[in-house]
Parts: structure tokens; sequence; C-alpha cells
């Protein structure tokens, strides 16, 4: 068990550094409107997402079908939390995509896979290997299952919108309405908020890593997003943030 936490320990220390360089280097990653061949070979933008997303949506669970730990009602509802979101991360959302024709690197693809395979693997070993997972409604979980619920309506309706505008014309638009009126990237509010409160409901220590891996990937992503917004429009709203409403 102490190994398991060291590791533990380890992986959201490299995150932060991660997170740190990504911040301060300025490095774009090459996909989306970021794309460029500077990173090697690509394949379809779909299937990419298909492959990054795919190991979540698999290893967490499997570890915990195969552990020890009794299958009672609160491990059934934190299995259809993860599963609500990566069903749809991995087998819908990509898929529908608006980016017939877009690449994006072989390299990226191989990160996002491992990342969600540690990520996911961390998550599903604690619940299925060590925690004695037991059900109580403590203020914890209320608060964690509230962010949860609205992380996961932020997002998807935020995507929705990206979407939708990229079906409208294959050129980027500047996006309004919600709280897009505010930040450049509420899809990516919206999933951290979403993390931080799946983390909450679990109250262990790789679930909190999950939570801090989602910003230390979506915080720089953001701000890249951001600024290339500003850049492309000249008519770019002026008072909205990147990722935080009224702060960055």
């Amino acid at each position: 068990m102490g190994l398991y936490y060291n590791f533990l320990a380890f992986w959201i220390l490299f995150g932060a550094l991660t997170f740190l360089y990504l911040l301060f280097s300025k490095v774009k990653v090459p996909y989306g409107r970021h794309q460029n061949n500077k990173w090697g070979g690509s394949i379809d933008n779909s299937w990419g997402w298909f492959w990054m997303e795919l190991p979540a949506l698999i290893v967490m669970p499997l570890l915990i079908i195969i552990g020890p730990v009794e299958k009672n009602f609160y491990i059934l509802f934190i299995l259809l939390l993860w599963g609500f979101h990566y069903f749809y991360r991995s087998l819908i959302f990509p898929f529908k995509l608006n980016t017939k024709g877009k690449k994006i690197p072989i390299l990226i693809v191989c990160n996002g896979f491992i990342f969600n395979l540690i990520n996911g693997g961390f998550v599903g070993y604690e619940l299925g290997f060590i925690l004695e997972n037991t059900f109580s409604l403590t203020a914890h979980f209320i608060i964690g299952i509230t962010l949860f619920i609205l992380g996961a309506y932020i997002n998807r309706t935020s995507d929705h919108k990206l979407i939708s505008l990229r079906s409208k014309s294959k050129d980027y638009q500047i996006p309004e309405g919600g709280l897009f009126n505010y930040i450049s990237c509420s899809n990516h509010f919206g999933e951290i908020i979403e993390w931080f409160g799946f983390a909450i409901i679990l109250w262990n220590l790789s679930a909190l890593s999950f939570a801090l891996w989602t910003a230390y990937n979506l915080i720089p992503r953001a701000l890249n997003h951001h600024q290339w917004y500003k850049q492309y429009f000249s008519n770019y709203p002026k008072n909205r943030k990147a990722l935080f409403p009224f702060l960055f």
C-alpha cells in the first residue's frame, strides 16, 4: 500500500512539473486549432480522440470488477458517474466532431492514451483493492455530486455549442452565450469542475490526482486557446477571460 501511494505522489509531482513547463514554455500542443505538422505522423482527429479516451473507459471499471472490494451501491454509483463521462467522451463525442479532414499527431494520441491509462488505473486500483467503500450522505458527498453534475452540464452544453458553430461554418467563429460570454473555454472550465467534484465525492488521493491532472492539462490549453482567439478575431471581446470568470 505504501508503494502505491509513493507512486501516486510521484505522479502528482510529475504532473505539476509538466504543468509548469507547459505554462511557462507556452508550448501549443498541435491539435485542433493549433494543428501543425511538426510532431510527426498524424491520424484522423475523431479516431485519435477515440483512442485517447478509451483506456479510461475500460481500465478503471475493470480494476474495480476484478478487485476484492464489495460491489455495493456506492461502487456502482461511482462506476455510473465514471461511465457517464467516459462512455460519452470515448464513444460519442469523437464522432460528433465536425472536423472532417483534420488530423491529430500520433504522439499526442499516445500521450493521451497513457495519461488515461495511468490516471484511470490509479483511481480503479485504490477503489478496487485498497479502500473500504461504504456510502454515507456526508457533506463532501453532497458538495461533490453537486459540482460533478454542474461541471458535466457546463462541459456538455459548451461542447454542443462549439460543435454547432462548426456545423454552420467550416471556419472558426466566436462562441457566444452562457459562460462563453465570460470565458473563452467554458468546456474546459466545466470539465475541471466536474472532476474536482468527483474528487470531493471519493475523498481520496487517486481522485484528487485525477482532478489535478485534468487542471494541469486544461489550464495551459485554455490559455493557448484564449490567446489564439484574440489574435484570430480583431473584434474578440476584450473583457472575456480564458478559463475562470473575472480572474484569468
